[in-house]
């Protein structure tokens, strides 16, 4: 994506608020039109979303095979959810309303989205991941078509030169990192950040290793968060990691400053465009080599509750047409990163070799909201922060997680 991550954990923040004040809105929106055109007859349909204009022509292209026009707005990521209240309260909703999938369970849970299901629809053959994000109380609000994850970057000419391979466990990424970390160049980067993309970064070793968001003051929890602590104890990370964005830890390993770093597909057109650069990606080490268990991103469409039933309809095929895997591979080609489909994602991978290892990552990959449905971001906001309470030196890990779980009970 050329963001590109539009599901960036960043932007949950905003959502607590946003969701309390629309479970107030009245949603009694009979014959009222999401685009404001009258109901029956009309084939127009509008989209709602936060990417850009390269996502056009694949938008015109599943209109004209569903026989609609359609009017396209994009809105920047931090104000897709206020403008989704604005028009629930004026009962504007648009027809295709595109939702970080995080974000999905909430508005759902408002009575803002109707029921795929009604329209014949399902996720089948689709990441499992992928499909509990946009299920709430057991029926599906919205369909996926692309999906990415995080994997661990290295420095081809880098691991070479200093004979290390890309780790598996956690002992060799510790290895490999000091043996990597030279002059002006850490072994290892990752964001830190005190916001959910700190947390979206840290939950691999979090979860890869037993951690469990309903207590994260657990035994295991205290093992991944002391390996991060060992990291930069070791001199391996940097202890500005508590401050840098995905962005931040992306342009450190571009510029030769991070032999091996934690992010997403995403920043493969960057890492392209760097002259120079050889560069590899392998799913993110566990404490025993066993599979990764990594945070689900992207995005998914959903048919708002307009009222006008016909062009519910009609929405309800537009998307399925953005779900067909012919279209996924589209959408991949634009936004960089996976289908969501098991089978045209594997497909995928054998012909863009750059982003096997994040076709591998979503297999064993989990939603955020899969425990904990709305309260993801309360579990969130606990993980980033003790691993700030723990890197800055506040706190051990053990102490960081409880304190952290103690607060907002």
């Amino acid at each position: 994506m050329k963001q590109k991550f539009p599901s960036s954990p960043r932007r949950l923040r905003a959502v607590l608020g946003a969701v309390a004040v629309l479970a107030t809105v009245p949603l009694v929106l009979a014959g009222c039109s999401g685009s404001g055109a009258a109901s029956g007859g009309s084939k127009s349909l509008s989209i709602e979303d936060y990417y850009d204009a390269s996502y056009n022509p694949v938008y015109k292209q599943c209109a004209k095979d569903v026989d609609a026009t359609v009017s396209i707005t994009h809105v920047p990521g931090a104000g897709l959810i206020s403008k989704v209240l604005q028009q629930a309260s004026s009962r504007t909703l648009p027809d295709v309303l595109m939702l970080d999938n995080p974000d999905v369970q909430q508005i759902a849970a408002s009575g803002a989205l109707s029921d795929l299901s009604d329209y014949g629809l399902n996720a089948k053959g689709d990441v499992p991941g992928v499909v509990a994000a946009s299920t709430y109380k057991g029926k599906l609000y919205g369909l996926q078509s692309n999906t990415n994850s995080i994997a661990l970057y290295y420095n081809k000419k880098m691991l070479s030169d200093a004979g290390v391979e890309p780790p598996k466990t956690w002992d060799e990424l510790k290895t490999a990192a000091k043996k990597l970390t030279k002059g002006s160049t850490y072994g290892f980067a990752m964001s830190n950040i005190n916001t959910y993309e700190g947390t979206w970064q840290f939950l691999p070793f979090f979860w890869s290793n037993g951690g469990d968001e309903k207590d994260i003051a657990t035994p295991e929890a205290a093992q991944a968060l002391q390996l991060v602590l060992d990291l930069q104890d070791a001199g391996s990370l940097s202890k500005s990691s508590v401050s840098w964005d995905q962005a931040d830890v992306n342009s450190q390993f571009i510029a030769g400053k991070a032999a091996m770093m934690i992010n997403g597909p995403w920043q493969l057109p960057a890492l392209n465009a760097k002259k120079g650069l050889e560069f590899d990606s392998v799913p993110i080490p566990t404490r025993t080599g066993s599979e990764t268990v990594a945070p689900l991103g992207g995005e998914a469409f959903t048919v708002p509750q307009t009222g006008d039933k016909a062009k519910m309809q009609l929405a309800a095929k537009f998307v399925e047409c953005l779900h067909s895997p012919k279209t996924q591979k589209a959408l991949a080609e634009v936004s960089g990163n996976v289908p969501t489909n098991l089978e045209a994602g594997a497909a995928w991978a054998s012909d863009h070799p750059q982003v096997a290892s994040f076709v591998t990552t979503v297999k064993t990959a989990r939603a955020r909201t899969g425990e904990l449905g709305p309260d993801w971001p309360k579990a969130a906001t606990k993980i980033y922060t003790a691993v700030q309470l723990a890197l800055t030196g506040k706190a051990d890990p053990e102490a960081a997680l409880q304190q952290a779980q103690s607060q907002n009970q």
